[in-house]
């Protein structure tokens, strides 16, 4: 099996943005600016081709804008470069998985004859022994 080429994104494709972080940090929360907001225009993007850009707006539809742009707030940590590496793990981890070749579609199948025919005698076979259980009656 062949290994996938590495995508990587320009940096001039990312827009990046500091907010203030929100829960608990004491008076550090209030003062300073650690969490990151990564901006990722998917739809003008020249790295990824239309099937990426697809998938991927279909899989970060909670975290897409309307006009096409994934926006991901990292927060979880309490400093400004955790918390960027944060996001851009997370954008790449909807890249590769938006990568991916679509799975394959599922083909019904009929059971066969012998297993539709063991299935019918098992079944007969459980009402003979059902209706033997009956009230025992004199003949």
């Amino acid at each position: 099996m062949a290994a996938r080429p590495v995508l990587t994104i320009p940096e001039s494709e990312l827009s990046e943005s500091f907010i203030r972080s929100s829960g608990p940090g004491g008076q550090n929360v209030n003062k300073v600016s650690t969490a990151v907001q990564l901006r990722f225009d998917v739809v003008n993007s020249p790295s990824l081709n239309d099937y990426q850009k697809t998938r991927l707006l279909k899989l970060a539809s909670h975290l897409a804008s309307a006009a096409g742009e994934i926006i991901i707030e990292a927060s979880r940590y309490r400093t400004q470069v955790q918390n960027r590496e944060d996001a851009r793990l997370r954008l790449a981890a909807l890249i590769e998985e938006a990568s991916k070749p679509p799975p394959a579609k599922r083909r019904k199948t009929k059971p066969s004859r012998g297993a539709v025919e063991r299935r019918l005698k098992a079944k007969s076979g459980r009402s003979t022994i059902k209706s033997l259980r009956g009230r025992v009656t004199d003949d």
